[in-house]
Formats: C-alpha cells, sequence, structure tokens
C-alpha cells in the first residue's frame, strides 16, 4: 500500500491532467483516475505490480473515460482521441501533451476564480496527491472544512467554464505569480506551522518543494519559479537543526550548522544563481537573503550588512511592514541593538502587526541585549500569548 500510495503521488497529477484534456472536467478527470487507483488497488495484490504503473493507471482511466462518454453519447466524436493504446497492456504512461497539460492543471488549481484557500487545498488535492484528511491535518482544520472548499472549487471551475487551457502574455506572468504564491503558502504552512503541537510539519515542505519543481520544468524561463525553489531549498536545509529532541525549536544563531542539509543547500545556491542570470524578483531576493547563511559556515560570518540591504532591496519591490521587522533585525545585527529597536518601535502602530506575535518577540530579544529585562519580559509574554503555536508558546514563556 505504501508503494501504491508513491505511484499516486508520482502519477496522480499527470494521470488527472490528461484526464482533465480529455473530458474538460477537472472533477470528472479526478473521479476517473481515482477508479483507476482503486482497480489497481484491487488487481495488483492478486496479480502483482506492472512494470509500469503509470502506463496501467492511464489505460485503466481511459477505459474509464470511454465508458463515461459512451453513456453521455460523445463516443463518435471522442473514439479517436481516446482509442490509441486503450486496448494495449502497456500504452504511453503519458499522452505527448503531457507537459502542456500538466501546465494547464496548475493553471486551473491556483485560477483566480477561486479563493485562496481554494486554490490551497485544490493544489494539494489535486498536484500534491495528498488526501482530504492529509491536507486537514496538515492545516490542523476539520476534514469537511477542507473537502467542501475542494467540492466549492470544483464546482466554481465548472461554473465559470474556466478552459483547459495556459493563458498567454500577460495574464500568464500574473497567473505564474497565484501558482508560486500558493506553493509559498504552503511551503510556510509546513516551515512555521501557524498552531498546533509541533513547530514544523516537514512533509508539507516537501510536498510543496515538489509542486516547485514540477512548475520550474513546465516554465524554466520563468526567473520567480528558480527564485522560489531556491528559497524552498535553502529553508529546507535546516530542518533538522531547527527543532531539539524533544521538539523545541532552535532558533537560527543557535543551530547546529553541521545538520544543515549540504545537497539542497547546493541546489538552492545553484537555482538562485539561475533567477539571478534571469532577472528575479522578490523570491529570488529572499533566496539571495538565505544563501548569506547558507555560506556563513559560523553564526559570526553571516554578512548582516548585505542581509540588510537586500531587505531593504526587497521591501521597495513587495512593501511589507513583516519585511521591515525582518530588516530591523538584520539591522540591530549589523549597527548594534539601539539600530534595530528605533525601527521596530517605528513599526509598533502598523495595524497589520498589532497581533502579530514576532513584533513582539523581536523587540523582547532587543531589550534583552540591551540590558532593559523588565521590558523583555513583558514583551516575550505578549509574544506568548499571541502565537497558537505550543511549540513556540513555551520557548517565548522561557525566554521571559
Amino acid at each position: 500500500m505504501r508503494a501504491l500510495d508513491a505511484i499516486w503521488k508520482a502519477e496522480g497529477p499527470r494521470l488527472i491532467a490528461a484526464l482533465t484534456r480529455l473530458v474538460r472536467d477537472v472533477g470528472l478527470a479526478e473521479e476517473l483516475a481515482q477508479d483507476a487507483l482503486v482497480a489497481a488497488m484491487e488487481q495488483w495484490p492478486r496479480e502483482g505490480q506492472p512494470t509500469n504503473p503509470g502506463a496501467w493507471l492511464m489505460a485503466a482511466a481511459k477505459h474509464r473515460a470511454l465508458d463515461h462518454l459512451r453513456r453521455q453519447r460523445l463516443l463518435e466524436r471522442k473514439h479517436e482521441e481516446l482509442g490509441r493504446g486503450v486496448e494495449e497492456l502497456h500504452p504511453p504512461p503519458l499522452d505527448e501533451d503531457l507537459g502542456d497539460d500538466l501546465l494547464r492543471l496548475v493553471f486551473i488549481s491556483c485560477h483566480p476564480v477561486l479563493a485562496v484557500e481554494g486554490r490551497v487545498a485544490l493544489t494539494l488535492r489535486l498536484l500534491g496527491g495528498l488526501t482530504t484528511d492529509e491536507i486537514a491535518r496538515a492545516f490542523l482544520v476539520p476534514e469537511p472544512t477542507i473537502a467542501q472548499r475542494i467540492v466549492r472549487a470544483k464546482k466554481t471551475l465548472a461554473e465559470a467554464q474556466v478552459p483547459f487551457e495556459v493563458p498567454q502574455g500577460a495574464e500568464l506572468h500574473a497567473r505564474v505569480a497565484s501558482v508560486l504564491a500558493v506553493i509559498y503558502l504552503v511551503f510556510n504552512e509546513g516551515y512555521s506551522a501557524t498552531a498546533g503541537d509541533d513547530l514544523m510539519r516537514p512533509q508539507l515542505c516537501a510536498d510543496a518543494l515538489r509542486l516547485g519543481r514540477v512548475l520550474l520544468e513546465l516554465v524554466p524561463r520563468e526567473p520567480e519559479a528558480h527564485g522560489l525553489v531556491a528559497l524552498m531549498e535553502l529553508q529546507a536545509s535546516r530542518t533538522f537543526a531547527r527543532v531539539g529532541p524533544d521538539g523545541e525549536p532552535v532558533l537560527l544563531l543557535d543551530q547546529d550548522r553541521a545538520r544543515w542539509d549540504q545537497q539542497m543547500i547546493s541546489r538552492g545556491l545553484a537555482a538562485l544563481q539561475t533567477a539571478e542570470t534571469l532577472g528575479g524578483g522578490p523570491y529570488t531576493i529572499q533566496a539571495a537573503i538565505a544563501a548569506c547563511h547558507a555560506r556563513a559556515q559560523q553564526p559570526g560570518d553571516t554578512d548582516w550588512v548585505r542581509i540588510s540591504q537586500l531587505y531593504l532591496l526587497l521591501g521597495m519591490l513587495a512593501p511589507s511592514p513583516v519585511i521591515e521587522l525582518n530588516r530591523a533585525v538584520a539591522v540591530s545585527m549589523a549597527q548594534g541593538p539601539e539600530a534595530g529597536l528605533r525601527l521596530v518601535d517605528a513599526l509598533r502602530d502598523e495595524p497589520a502587526l498589532a497581533r502579530y506575535h514576532l513584533l513582539f518577540s523581536v523587540r523582547g530579544e532587543l531589550l534583552s541585549r540591551l540590558g532593559r529585562t523588565d521590558e523583555a519580559k513583558a514583551e516575550f509574554r505578549r509574544a506568548a500569548e499571541l502565537t497558537s503555536n505550543e511549540r513556540e508558546r513555551a520557548l517565548l514563556l522561557s525566554r521571559a
């Protein structure tokens, strides 16, 4: 069963993409693909796993698509299109247009007509190969809620008659940005869980990275696709060093850098170089910041001046109080805690940060470095009240 799960995660998106082109309905395509999976679960244990599992699933799914179209009296128009390879035992696992099909599915899953929550759920379902239960557990919401989001998203796509096509020109660039944003949302939830008992959900990071790599193969000239993959590789390289033996958080400057994944760092730096060559934007700059940490053998080797400059540039391209807060941290490391505290205090009236626990955590850290311990204690306690993550809360209370 575990082997079948792995096969499904690899082949499922391709299967659904090819079927969506044939039946022009993403919901129906998923049902047909799931039917093929059920058939595999029944037959493979009895008959043995085929030498080409993807081809077997594709053939089984095409048979079901043909049956459906026959019932819909569309057989005559579609028979020639579907018939190729249906009767063969091992037809090619993908049609010639697979790359285009998969890209179309990516754009459908992240279509602007859907709410962001719907895009995330549908992307993880169709492209990540996750079950409804897995998505619900990853985001700590009830399974019926995720199921409703997925059903609603499919219904919205059907009602809007969203075409199964790759957008062109300016719309393509805008839609790629939407896809990247969804993937980054998934990664961030895995990297720093917003709630629950665990600091991280590594599997969600792995799913986001897999989606990023798929997109990268489909749009190899898109600089920000390379930038986002670089960022995720470099951030995820610290996974095993970010958590202590009892699951407690380990801050960046306290991490054992020997535990950072050097293979991921190498891949991340290579993707960053490509992104910079192609002319990347905000994701590329964030990856460049992560690269400053990755290149530092010891915390004291970190180029905080460059990091603060990169945050300044990032704030110009994508203005955000959170980016300014991160810049304040970098400035405090480059110029001292007083300089950083001045920048943090300038953000205290920002409505977006009013209940952002990291604002109070950063302020507590800077006050602590300045010897203002009573004020620091109050800030750490306030941060602990605001976080929904139990591991972070315990850390903040211990700092207080």
